[in-house]
């Protein structure tokens, strides 16, 4: 029989921690810096709307169909560090290719690598901070993970849009590319000798000799992973269409100040969620998880019911803030809730790769329900369908999700797991 290292409790740096904090906030810019910034960029490049249009929906395919190989591949790996360097480079790559080669085969290929490393940087970043600080503790990090995210997205946003617009949109993608030296040096400072890949991948290390990954067939037999993922579809449906309708609606109430607007529409959520992740994490291991899910998914029909009735552009902005609410409870819910369900499965990232299409389903259903529902009822009525749809989100989780928190004496019977010890210098 296999020689196996006797488990031990997780003992994070602060170093490690601190590196970590810098990596997601890195990542966020890289990531997403470019995103938007693609369509305004082929465009003053010359090239058509059919042509935009096939590369943005290939990248989105590849998005959605890649998400289960994806989390697959990070449980299957032994360093979860290697796995988020090379999907960062790819990111990097293909931010050149854009900038370098603005031709439609070179192209291509860049949104497909663009969208493939997206599939497999998110759960990396998941699977090395359970490793990392264990279950006990791993909602709070999670809330860091926010946070920081949040933080990166917001000023990446910014710093790209003050490049594109004081240089070339070209400058966007140069700029991404040159922020893989400092995301990759903050990564190698997460030291790998306290990522325990076993808890990574969801496993309890001191069953690692005797317990094989279960299959996916018996993952998605259980009956709390099948319903809270209808629940994230379901609410994925009713979100995704929100923002894009009521840009369309400032658009049209108020044409002069909309970009403004709009853009306070994406900037203040991300304050909140940068504000108030942390504390959903803490909270999430005091009160559990079911009482958070709740009232994240309560702010959803909320807010589509008053952004169906609100008329005001100045109050709808306001009203936004509630998606802040929302995104500050699912980005730390979402990895969290799988971790519970998984938890000595050995198959937390593809679990995550699992629920991630059924984000991606939602999402792609979303607009073309609000879309029809506007053209031929008007934009109030596409935004009480959205919330009529949260909703039944709400309701699922309420009435069939149960409390996944793990028991304090089940966390006592494997202290591998339970959480991290007093962070060292």
């Amino acid at each position: 029989m296999a020689e196996f290292p006797s488990p031990s409790l997780p003992h994070p740096s602060r170093k490690s921690l601190g590196r970590l904090d810098w990596f997601v906030f890195l990542v966020a810019d890289v990531q997403t810096g470019f995103g938007p910034f693609v369509a305004v960029y082929l465009t003053s490049q010359k090239w058509t709307q059919i042509e935009i249009g096939l590369v943005l929906t290939v990248a989105g395919l590849v998005s959605l169909l890649g998400q289960i190989p994806g989390g697959a591949l990070v449980d299957a790996v032994r360093s979860e560090r290697v796995v988020a360097a090379v999907a960062v480079t790819m990111i990097a790559t293909s931010a050149l290719v854009y900038a370098t080669f603005p031709i439609f085969p070179a192209v291509l290929v860049a949104a497909t690598l663009h969208a493939a490393a997206s599939c497999v940087l998110g759960p990396a970043i998941a699977a090395i901070s359970l490793g990392l600080v264990g279950h006990a503790a791993i909602g709070e990090r999670f809330g860091r993970n926010a946070r920081f995210a949040s933080i990166g997205a917001a000023l990446s946003a910014a710093v790209m849009g003050g490049f594109g617009y004081y240089f070339t949109p070209q400058a966007v993608f140069f700029v991404t590319a040159a922020l893989l030296v400092p995301t990759l040096a903050v990564l190698r400072g997460v030291a790998a000798a306290e990522i325990d890949p076993e808890r990574a991948h969801g496993n309890l290390p001191e069953l690692r000799a005797n317990k094989p990954p279960v299959d996916l067939r018996s993952l998605l037999s259980k009956p709390a992973l099948l319903v809270f993922g209808c629940c994230i579809l379901l609410f994925h449906f009713a979100n995704a269409a929100m923002l894009p309708l009521m840009g369309s609606v400032l658009t049209t109430r108020s044409s002069q100040w909309a970009t403004v607007l709009i853009g306070a529409c994406m900037v203040g959520p991300q304050i909140v969620v940068a504000l108030f992740s942390p504390w959903v994490g803490r909270q999430a291991q005091r009160i559990g998880r079911k009482p958070l899910l709740i009232a994240g998914f309560a702010a959803l029909p909320i807010r589509g019911l008053l952004l169906g009735t609100v008329t005001d552009p100045s109050l709808l902005v306001t009203v936004q803030l509630l998606d802040g609410l929302t995104a500050a409870v699912m980005s730390v819910m979402v990895p969290l809730t799988i971790a519970d369900l998984t938890r000595g499965s050995g198959r937390f990232n593809l679990t995550q790769g699992v629920v991630g299409t059924m984000m991606g389903v939602g999402a792609s259903l979303s607009p073309t329900f609000a879309g029809y529902m506007s053209d031929t009822f008007g934009s109030s009525a596409a935004f009480m369908g959205l919330a009529a749809v949260g909703m039944c989100a709400l309701a699922t989780v309420w009435f069939l999700m149960p409390e996944t928190r793990p028991a304090a004496s089940e966390l006592r019977k494997h202290p591998s797991d339970a959480g991290c010890r007093s962070s060292k210098a």
